[in-house]
């Protein structure tokens, strides 16, 4: 028996990134010094584009 063609599997539907993750933008910002945990809240912080591989 065949899947129908409308059935998709979870792995073709997941598309590229184009930003990162909030847990991903604050090591990358803090890793710049650009980010203090201790001072800075983790809400309104700017978007970063995900590195080309």
């Amino acid at each position: 028996m065949s899947l129908d063609p409308s059935l998709k599997t979870k792995a073709s539907l997941t598309g590229k990134r184009s930003v990162m993750k909030r847990d991903e933008r604050i090591a990358k910002m803090a890793a710049d010094k650009k980010f203090d945990p201790k001072k800075d809240k983790a809400l309104g912080i700017p978007k970063t584009l995900v590195p080309k591989a």
